[in-house]
């Protein structure tokens, strides 16, 4: 049993406000983060989950903080990092906001013009300052999910990173099995197919230990 390691797990989408009713979102459901927080608890670690917006129940016995925006995220990633052993980021953050936001309901009109700039990115900033710690990222495609996941690992200093497909043929989102590829540092990838998340989260879990990264911090 992984005994005083902590885990922190995010989850969900994040939802970047147009004005007060209309905002900007993603379909994330919640499901892979909210199964890795289960995982995590059922092996012993002390595990904290942070999430967007979903419809689902916060796992038992797993400490439970919510945000809305990129923002709120990030200001709860950057007290809760330096006190965590691994990080797994799978919430789905907006990769960009409006400039502006309008403080009351925009009326229809024949056009809008909505300017949007980036969010910051919230894993790269953690991942420069993990010391020992483990990072594990995912990367949803719609092409190239390998080539483009072994990039973000690169780049991002990425531990281990999971990459999923969105396709016609092939949804990743909700409860449904899926089929994800784990990618390590080396980089080997490894396709675990038509498999729940729960499923993932105890194959990456398994890889985390078996490295003894998170297990000399």
């Amino acid at each position: 049993m992984p005994r005083n390691k902590r885990v922190l797990v995010t989850a969900g989408p994040t939802l970047e406000a147009i004005e007060p009713v209309r905002f900007i979102s993603n379909r994330s459901t919640g499901e892979m983060g909210y199964a890795f927080a289960r995982v995590a608890r059922r092996l012993g670690f002390n595990a904290t989950l942070i999430s967007g917006p979903t419809q689902l129940r916060p796992p038992r016995g797993v400490r439970f903080l919510t945000v809305t925006s990129a923002a709120d995220l990030k200001l709860k990633l950057v007290k809760a990092f330096p006190r965590c052993d691994i990080l797994i980021m799978s919430a789905a953050v907006a990769d960009y906001r409006p400039a502006s936001v309008f403080p009351s309901k925009i009326k229809r009109t024949k056009a809008l013009a909505l300017r949007l700039i980036p969010t910051p990115d919230i894993l790269k900033g953690l991942a420069k300052k993990k010391g020992k710690r483990v990072v594990v990222g995912f990367s949803l495609e719609t092409n190239n999910p390998i080539v483009n996941a072994k990039k973000k690992l690169r780049d991002k200093k990425l531990d281990y990173i999971v990459a999923n497909l969105l396709s016609p043929g092939r949804n990743p989102f909700g409860k449904t099995r899926t089929t994800v590829t784990v990618i390590d540092k080396s980089p080997k990838a490894v396709t675990l197919r038509n498999v729940t998340k729960e499923a993932i989260a105890r194959y990456v879990f398994r890889q985390i230990k078996n490295s003894k990264i998170a297990y000399s911090v």
